[in-house]
Order: structure tokens, then C-alpha cells, then sequence
């Protein structure tokens, strides 16, 4: 799992069926301290995130696709499977 923030939302007005009545965001990973880490990413939301949310996000396709319940949907591989309150680390050494 990736921890990541929401920041933005991708609109495609032509899309393959299997994404058709899902919503697509773009998310930030994040380090445990909720520093920027890596590229963004589009995944396939399956909690009704919203931008600025922190959020859980699966990439790998079996897990993905069952977050968004079509396990046909072979072309779904990164979907948000949780919205996160908090993230409780201790301090940095």
C-alpha cells in the first residue's frame, strides 16, 4: 500500500468500459511524514476521496479491482482503498 495525498481529479470523457461510472484521481505518495515522495499517480477511487484527502492506495491489479468490485476488470490496477485520519509515527531521530 502507498500512502499518498489527493491532488487533483482527472475527467476522461472517453474511456475503457471497465472505468466507465468510476471516478479517476490523481494522487501524491508520501513519505511517513507526509513529504512529497515519487510521481504522481492515477488511481481509481473507491471510497469517494476528495482533493486534499490523505489517502491508502493499492497498485496491484487483484487488489484494485476488488476495491472496486468487477474482479473482470483487468484493466484496473490502482484504485484508493481508504481515506486516512491520522498517521501516528514517533519523532524523528
Amino acid at each position: 500500500m502507498i500512502l499518498a495525498k489527493v491532488v487533483a481529479t482527472v475527467v476522461a470523457t472517453e474511456k475503457h468500459a471497465h472505468y466507465v461510472g468510476h471516478k479517476l484521481l490523481m494522487v501524491q505518495p508520501l513519505d511517513a511524514y507526509g513529504e512529497l515522495k515519487g510521481k504522481p499517480i492515477i488511481a481509481v477511487d473507491g471510497v469517494q476521496a476528495g482533493i486534499g484527502d490523505r489517502v491508502l492506495v493499492v497498485d496491484e491489479g487483484g487488489s484494485a479491482r476488488n476495491v472496486v468490485g468487477d474482479e473482470k476488470a483487468l484493466t484496473i490496477r490502482t484504485a484508493i482503498c481508504g481515506i486516512v485520519d491520522s498517521v501516528d509515527i514517533e519523532d524523528r531521530a
